[in-house]
């Protein structure tokens, strides 16, 4: 069968700080370095890696974002019951938010390629770095880090979409056929069971802020079998994590959003944006606050907050009053420059350490990818399925506990979980997924994987009803017509 080699200009532009690199998969020998004068030393593998790590934040040298810079993340909100669209001229958050989008929907195809491309220089690091001559552990480390990454990615990608190519060499035919889902789930747990065996523990302060560790492949590993309702290989690889004593929840629930505490103990994996921190570069601020933060504040003197993806006022409303997640998630007043008070709807905040950034704009905070309570609430979900029910509360009400801290003390609200059924169990724990981890890109992902996306998002959004189709996104028309042999997915 014909195939290609990918030339790797987006890579070589990100390492050796070459021009425009957007046309990602087009060969231009004018701009392209031979890669094969390129893999020879420790730091080329080095910055191999890192280039990675960039694409899943921003990309410095055009204006495509990375996979976790907005359109990812936004689209598990839009297509559930946490986000409805505000954003003028983007169609395709409209059709996401209410489910009339097909396979010409702009984000998704956006998504697509930018985890192809993220797959692709995973797989060049994966073939080129074993045969560098370097310190043997960061080699092993490096690939294992390379093979996280990869994981991450097509765990994303199958479950959006479901029967996809499974590329994992440099040289892939032109039209792949796709692979069984069976088959991609088979190599992502290949792939995190070689980073949890190479990738390091931990990092020194301020060494590894965003790389890759032991901890963040055991856990995204307990997040695959927990979507493949493997209960006790979900439970055994969270509690590895757990068992680690490397992470664990800050009392309050704000501090997990302060930027002084970004790859702090409850930073399981998450990604950088805005500034320099440890060994990787982070090339681009994020959108959270753009996105998120009522435009009304300007009125406060905060720069650029536009309101583009708005909460559901039934996500508002599932929280008790006295959940102090709520006030840390929601902003609903504010004080004007003048000193004038201000109510308006619920906008997300989470995101906004006004204290660090507050003019709030564009903002150096990370995007959480796995946090410790995520954790805690997968081995809680685990032990329920399994028939453990004793545990599953114990570890619920882990999460459910720092819900009651005001800052000073715990208040007498917002009570444990105690004597729930299997069934009822189920409904909780899904909730207080939402309220934990609102606006973090699990929540379309939640509601595919428990069946619940039809019955829970007309609750939120009158008159929006998911159909059958919808447990999955349409692959998007364009790659399609490259290669007929990607399904509609019944779009």
């Amino acid at each position: 069968m014909k195939t290609r080699k990918i030339t790797l200009t987006i890579l070589l532009g990100t390492v050796l700080g070459l021009g425009s690199c957007s046309k990602f998969l087009e060969e231009n020998p004018k701009h392209v370095v031979n890669i094969n004068n390129y893999y020879k030393t420790e730091q080329d593998a080095v910055s191999a890696v890192n280039a990675i790590y960039a694409y899943l934040n921003s990309i410095s040298t055009g204006s495509t974002a990375g996979v976790y810079h907005s359109t990812f993340w936004v689209a598990a909100g839009l297509a559930s019951d946490e986000l409805v669209n505000n954003q003028l001229g983007a169609p395709q958050f409209d059709q996401l938010g209410t489910f009339t989008y097909g396979p010409q929907n702009a984000g998704l195809l956006e998504i697509w390629q930018m985890h192809y491309k993220t797959i692709t220089l995973a797989n060049i690091a994966i073939e080129r770095i074993p045969l560098i001559e370097m310190n043997t552990t960061l080699r092993s480390r490096l690939v294992g880090e390379a093979k996280f990454l990869r994981a991450l990615m097509y765990f994303n990608m199958v479950r959006m979409f479901g029967k996809i190519p499974l590329l994992l060499k440099e040289s892939e035919p032109l039209r792949p056929e796709v692979a069984e889902v069976a088959a991609i789930y088979a190599q992502i747990h290949t792939d995190l069971e070689a980073a949890e065996a190479d990738l390091a523990l931990n990092y020194a302060p301020g060494v590894g802020r965003g790389r890759a560790t032991k901890g963040a492949a055991y856990a995204l590993n307990a997040k695959v079998y927990l979507t493949e309702k493997n209960w006790k290989q979900a439970a055994a690889k969270a509690k590895v994590v757990i068992d680690s004593k490397e992470y664990d929840l800050w009392d309050n629930y704000a501090d997990a959003f302060k930027l002084a505490n970004r790859g702090g103990k409850e930073a399981v994996f998450s990604v950088g944006f805005g500034d320099k921190g440890g060994a990787i570069i982070f090339w681009e601020v994020g959108q959270f606050l753009v996105r998120l933060l009522p435009p009304q504040l300007s009125d406060a003197g905060v720069v650029n907050a536009q309101g583009w993806q708005i909460p559901t006022q039934q996500l508002y409303d599932s929280y008790d009053a006295e959940d102090q997640r709520r006030a840390v998630t929601f902003i609903t007043s504010f004080t004007k420059t003048d000193g004038s008070p201000v109510t308006i709807r619920p906008y997300i905040q989470k995101y906004w350490d006004r204290v660090a950034e507050p003019k709030g704009n564009e903002s150096s905070q990370d995007f959480p990818v796995i946090r410790y309570s995520d954790v805690l609430l997968m081995y809680a979900e685990a032990m329920n399925e399994d028939d453990q029910p004793l545990i599953a509360h114990e570890y619920i009400n882990k999460v459910r506990k720092r819900a009651r801290f005001d800052g000073t003390v715990y208040r007498n609200t917002v009570p444990d979980y105690s004597g729930l059924g299997k069934d009822a169990f189920r409904a909780a724990v899904l909730k207080e997924r939402r309220l934990e981890l609102a606006v973090e890109g699990h929540r379309w992902f939640d509601l595919a994987r428990t069946n619940t996306l039809e019955t829970l998002v007309p609750q939120a959004k009158p008159g929006v009803v998911p159909a059958a189709r919808n447990y999955l996104f349409p692959i998007p028309l364009r790659e399609r017509e490259l290669n007929t042999n990607l399904p509609s997915n019944g779009y």
